[in-house]
């Protein structure tokens, strides 16, 4: 499993012009479910996403989580991240 995760203040998925779905501030989570990827491991990567600390505190620092903020998510199903890229100039998705 491999997972591209974004801090935003907003995003949006547009589909043929119509928007499909959009958030405010939160976490846009590119996600690529890998040939023998297990649930246990599904809600692990689940758990790191909602508790990585990348949003700034009162000081600056990036001490709080989308969880802590009750922040928006946008979980977006793209197989392209778990491409295979060692060999030649083309991209693997036999794991995809």
């Amino acid at each position: 499993m491999k997972i591209v995760v974004q801090r935003v203040s907003r995003a949006e998925v547009r589909v043929e012009g119509k928007t499909v779905a959009k958030i405010g501030k939160g976490l846009v989570l590119l996600a690529a479910v890998e040939r023998g990827d297990s649930e246990r491991e599904l809600a692990k990567a689940a758990d790191k996403c909602l508790n990585l600390r990348i949003f700034e505190d009162e000081n600056g620092r990036l001490n709080l989580s989308a969880l802590d903020l009750n922040l928006e998510i946008l979980a977006i199903s793209n197989f392209t991240v778990a491409g295979d890229t060692r060999k030649g100039r083309r991209p693997g998705f036999d794991k995809a």
